[in-house]
């Protein structure tokens, strides 16, 4: 991986490849999981997913990475940016198409399966981004980077106790955010 991202970084043909050769398992398992908190019938795939945070992170011009946490860093931000721009694309389908009926059925399943608004998440995010930036990458890779608490805190260089608690304060910040009781989320 380190000399992966070495070659990547010096521009060596073929780096690119092979690190997503490596990496490729990973991305697709942390992808698929992002997609289970989407709504049933989401266009996007993991594959897909994947695939655009390939393009992404790569496109951004970034090609110089410091670690592996570092890649999963960025991938995880790919991903939440990505998967913000399909929900506000599919919001302003649906602003613009107004008076369209959504069969009672349809809505029911939409309230069983209490989706997440990735909008009104992005906005909430990044207010706790400008109050607390390490929650915010702590969110990203949770909830975006589909990683564990463990990996969470291997990629933050922390230990999983304190990963765990600023996890539960992240949570509790945002979920006060989103139901509208705070606009800027600060710590306890």
């Amino acid at each position: 991986m380190t000399r992966c991202l070495s070659q990547l970084a010096a521009g060596t043909p073929g780096a690119a490849d092979e690190l997503l050769r490596l990496l490729y398992g990973e991305l697709r398992r942390v992808a698929s999981a992002a997609m289970q908190r989407e709504r049933g019938d989401h266009t996007l795939q993991p594959t897909a997913l994947v695939h655009e945070v390939w393009v992404r992170v790569l496109a951004e011009g970034q090609r110089s990475f410091l670690d592996r946490a570092h890649f999963l860093r960025s991938a995880a931000l790919a991903m939440r940016r990505i998967l913000v721009d399909h929900a506000r694309h599919r919001h302003a389908a649906r602003v613009e198409a107004p008076g369209q009926r959504v069969p009672l059925d349809d809505w029911i399943v939409v309230v069983e399966a209490r989706q997440i608004d990735l909008v009104a998440l992005d906005e909430a995010l990044a207010s706790l981004d400008a109050a607390d930036p390490d929650l915010a990458r702590l969110v990203e890779l949770r909830f975006f980077g589909g990683l564990t608490i463990a990996e969470t805190a291997s990629v933050l260089g922390r230990s999983t106790a304190s990963v765990e608690r600023d996890w539960r304060v992240a949570r509790a910040l945002l979920s006060r955010c989103l139901a509208g009781e705070s606009d800027t989320p600060d710590r306890p």
